[in-house]
């Protein structure tokens, strides 16, 4: 499943999701999204995680948890769901 992360630090790296998403389970990877011209974060990011089940514990358990300082925003990502037709 892919998870959507919103409302990260600036200085949140990927290497910190994976290890905060770890803690429910395997995680495939991790990306925090930057901005090209800046170089700095846009404080929302993605995680991969191959067990749904353990991808819901994360989302429930981290929605809206304290995490290095910000409140942050876990979700299923809207991206997995969209079905292409042709």
């Amino acid at each position: 499943m892919k998870i959507f992360v919103a409302k990260l630090g600036f200085y949140t790296k990927a290497e910190d999701l994976i290890a905060l998403f770890s803690k429910f389970g395997k995680v495939d990877s991790a990306k925090v999204i930057m901005d090209r011209e800046t170089k700095r974060s846009k404080c929302y990011g993605f995680v991969e995680m191959p067990n749904d089940n353990e991808a819901y514990v994360a989302v429930v358990e981290l929605n809206e948890c304290i995490f290095q300082g910000s409140v942050i925003d876990v979700k299923k990502s809207k991206l997995e769901q969209v079905v292409y037709t042709i």
